[in-house]
């Protein structure tokens, strides 16, 4: 018993040294405040629809009560989805699901549960929601205090972990640590977990192959190395369950998009990523269907602070650097980017400050966002009794939705309530640009110039805009609100 707690002390103290050494990084890293970046260039990677137009996703993860449930679903009823729809616009979703609940016992799937996830997805579908399922993992799994794997794939070895206040320092317990080795391979003892964890996802992939909800499918949320961390991480045992599972998945679903993240202790807060290239069977280029998806929470919000005075500068270099970084990684993977998580508690001072710079800064990048998360509390757009915060207004933003060719920019002006969307011919993109306008700054619709309004969905708040100019140089709309 000594010996192992000695073990699992060294343990600890090594993985906590590395991720302090990657924090004490970040402090030379993030440099001084960034100036506002440029516009996003035509020819950057966007996600497409089946018509090939670029897709601007934004929306909420669904939902954090589903990792602690034993069933593994969200709180959401059909007519939530209906609220979210009417109150928010929001046109996608990252829904979350379970290694644990999609193979209970090794190599064996319950498609019950695949089935129920499938009627929430048909549930987003039918309101024209695009759909991202996330297999999603905290602190490994339950049997370690975590969510994710299941008890079977959790190999801990008996080493302890001990509840800790704040919940991220469970992934440095002894017992964490070691679940997160086995699994990866660090330990030559270790069973092929990542074979089944590949070969599950080939079984979800084959229940969604198909279905014009799911957009795709992301690995692994927030990757953890164990007792290996940084470049060494991302570049050995991350790739090569990425390279495994894409196989996997490809062999199942030839079309959907395929999500990548980075390790979480670094790319969070603004650091670079190793994370390689990683070669989509179905080609390079526009034929690859590989996205970025990367999490944004600065240091200083990590730790439970808020956007003002000192922390609010140091959040402003956390998200020059982070946005650098991010760019970086994705023209080294040929990707585009989503940011599939950001948020924040909105009774810290200046919340929703920072949540509408994320999003203005999305918008530059061309990048799409999922809050985090849609259950009703301090973080979401909604209380407990399901009425509207002040994050509501700030997350719901006029926006294009499919773009109709390749886009340069797009940015919504509040002073001046215009919409401007830029883009330039692409061959092969089929049907309109579509822009969602809230009613509360668009009552009666808008009126298009540089280009002609087309069908207007009052009810999903949609308009269809063609536009004037067909020549190489491309397009510039305005949508201001009809009178």
């Amino acid at each position: 018993m000594r010996r192992r707690r000695a073990v699992g002390r060294a343990v600890r103290w090594t993985v906590a040294g590395a991720i302090a050494a990657v924090a004490a990084t970040l402090l030379a890293a993030v440099g001084p405040p960034h100036a506002d970046p440029v516009r996003t260039a035509a020819g950057h990677r966007w996600i497409t629809d089946d018509r090939g137009r670029a897709l601007v996703l934004n929306g909420l993860n669904t939902a954090s009560s589903a990792k602690s449930r034993p069933d593994g679903l969200p709180w959401i009823k059909e007519a939530d989805v209906q609220r979210e729809s009417d109150e928010l616009g929001s046109d996608f979703v990252r829904l979350l699901i379970q290694w644990r609940n999609v193979e209970p016992r090794p190599g064996e799937y319950d498609d019950g549960y695949l089935g129920q996830i499938a009627e929430r997805v048909r549930w987003y579908g039918s309101r024209g929601y695009h759909v991202m399922l996330d297999m999603h993992q905290d602190v490994y799994g339950p049997a370690v205090k975590g969510n994710g794997a299941p008890a079977w794939a959790t190999e801990a070895e008996g080493l302890p972990v001990a509840e800790q206040g704040q919940w991220e320092l469970t992934y440095i317990e002894p017992g964490t640590v070691r679940a997160f080795d086995n699994f990866w391979g660090n330990r030559a003892a270790s069973r092929d977990l990542r074979g089944h964890y590949a070969a599950a996802w080939a079984h979800v992939a084959r229940r969604f192959s198909g279905d014009p909800a799911v957009l795709g499918y992301d690995l692994m949320n927030e990757p953890f190395g164990g007792s290996v961390q940084g470049p060494a991480f991302e570049a050995g045992p991350l790739a090569a369950l990425y390279r495994r599972t894409i196989a996997a998945i490809r062999g199942a679903d030839a079309d959907s998009w395929i999500f990548v993240e980075p390790e979480a202790v670094s790319a969070n807060w603004g650091l670079p990523s190793a994370l390689p290239y990683l070669k989509d069977p179905r080609g390079a280029g526009d034929n690859a269907r590989i996205a970025y998806a990367p999490h944004l929470y600065p240091l200083p919000m990590d730790l439970g602070g808020g956007y003002t005075g000192d922390a609010g500068t140091w959040v402003d270099r956390t998200l020059g650097s982070w946005r650098a970084q991010t760019e970086k990684t994705a023209r080294r993977l040929g990707a585009p980017v989503l940011i599939g998580e950001y948020g924040l508690d909105i009774t810290l001072p200046g919340a929703l400050r920072y949540v509408a710079k994320v999003r203005a800064m999305a918008e530059d990048m061309g990048a799409g966002t999922a809050y985090w998360s849609n259950d009703p509390g301090s973080w979401a757009p909604w209380d407990q009794h399901l009425k509207p915060t002040p994050l509501l207004p700030v997350l719901e933003r006029p926006a294009p939705r499919a773009i109709a060719g390749d886009p340069v920019s797009y940015a919504w002006d509040e002073p001046t309530r215009t919409l401007s969307v830029s883009w330039r011919p692409k061959e092969g993109v089929r049907g309109d640009t579509e822009v969602y306008l809230p009613a509360r700054y668009f009552p009666g619709g808008g009126v298009v110039e540089g280009g002609r309004a087309g069908e207007w969905d009052p009810k999903s708040r949609t308009l269809h805009v063609t536009s004037d100019a067909e020549a190489p140089g491309g397009a510039t709309v305005r949508i201001r609100p009809a009178t």
